[in-house]
């Protein structure tokens, strides 16, 4: 393999696969990165075999090849060498890997490409089609939801069901639930879910960025493998075995008290009201009257603050408490300008929804207030 690059595509492209690198591994293999020559491109992969990531980088190809290097002095080096050509050539009898950028030399003692695991691509022409910026709303406004308890693996992940024209996300770690509906470019034939790591939505949803050309969405047959296709990046993730629970049964189906109110407004106050619940288990209390909402917390030890917002507010008044952290994180994942909140009783969850935006459904669970 003899190959030459920019120092800036290829130093990308290792930020690309070298999060899927695991910190510790008794697999030596699993520690490198494959470097190999793929139609005219150099591909970059890692995999600690729950999650693979394979780059293409473009490159000026002399002679094909493949080798695996290690994944840490690898990409600590690239990263340091100035905006320049990078030659790589491959020594097919010791495995080493020379690497030359204007006056920096350096040579790297590799593993054979044949021992690196197998990583899967979609075929051509498999698969379903989302909108990039769809699929990026829908993983910010869902992943934040699931669980990291790995007692309860179902819940580590999200709930992805294909059906007809939608694509339907949906999180929960037992306090709260987060559901987002995307629209796909073409339907599916069969309806299907599948239950995906939480770890690897979040990772796809670092590398999408600001991609604008469609992701592909494909799984390998039967529904053990999923893999999202990116414009020069393929992400690979093992499925989630287990049933997820029914979680439109938890979505209250009607609500005594209506509260719309600007989400920044909201957003900001729980943030100030979230320094007082620190040492409170992160209780915050909403009061809500006509046209106002009240959000407060109250801690004996550091004190008190409370701000006071204009809301439309219909039905009854309402005295209910949540964990900060939780509002916090669903107005963050929000980008409409208002947000509703939909309540029942002190003692029932809550349902913040996007005010213009149906597809999207939070809901949570609130505290006891006794316990201030």
């Amino acid at each position: 393999m003899k190959l030459s690059c920019l120092q800036e595509n290829l130093s990308k492209g290792l930020s690309i696969v070298g999060r899927a690198v695991p910190s510790r591994t008794t697999m030596p293999i699993l520690g490198n990165i494959l470097l190999a020559t793929d139609h005219g491109q150099l591909k970059l992969a890692a995999t600690n075999l729950e999650l693979s990531v394979v780059h293409w980088v473009g490159a000026r190809v002399e002679t094909d090849g493949a080798l695996t290097v290690p994944a840490r002095n690898f990409i600590d080096l690239i990263n340091s060498l100035p905006p320049d050509q990078v030659d790589l050539t491959m020594d097919d009898q010791t495995l080493s890997l020379a690497l030359n950028c204007g006056t920096v030399k350096a040579s790297f003692r590799g593993i054979s490409a044949e021992e690196f695991p197998v990583v899967p691509e979609p075929e051509q022409g498999d698969g379903f089609a989302v909108e990039a910026a769809d699929l990026r709303a829908g993983l910010v406004q869902v992943t934040f939801a699931a669980s990291t308890d790995e007692s309860h693996p179902v819940l580590t992940g999200v709930l992805a069901e294909f059906e007809g024209s939608t694509l339907t996300l949906a999180a929960a770690d037992g306090f709260r639930l987060s559901m987002r509906q995307i629209p796909l470019i073409h339907p599916v034939p069969t309806p299907f879910s599948v239950i995906i790591p939480a770890r690897a939505l979040s990772e796809l949803m670092r590398i999408i960025g600001s991609q604008e050309e469609p992701v592909n969405i494909s799984t390998t047959h039967p529904h053990n493998q999923i893999l999202f296709k990116l414009t020069d990046t393929v992400l690979n993730s093992q499925l989630i075995d287990g049933n997820f629970p029914d979680v439109r049964r938890i979505i209250p189906a009607t609500s005594r008290t209506r509260v719309v109110l600007g989400r920044e407004e909201i957003l900001q106050a729980c943030k100030r009201a979230a320094i007082f619940a620190r040492d409170v288990a992160n209780i915050v209390t909403l009061s809500i009257e006509s046209g106002e909402i009240v959000v407060s917390a109250d801690s004996a030890e550091s004190g008190q603050g409370s701000t006071r917002l204009m809301a439309n507010v219909e039905g009854d008044g309402l005295e209910i408490a949540f964990n900060v952290r939780f509002l916090i994180d669903v107005f963050s994942a929000l980008d409409t300008p208002q947000v509703a909140l939909e309540l029942n009783a002190p003692t029932n969850p809550g349902v913040v929804k996007a005010v213009g935006d149906d597809a999207f459904v939070h809901v949570v669970m609130p505290m006891h207030l006794g316990r201030r």
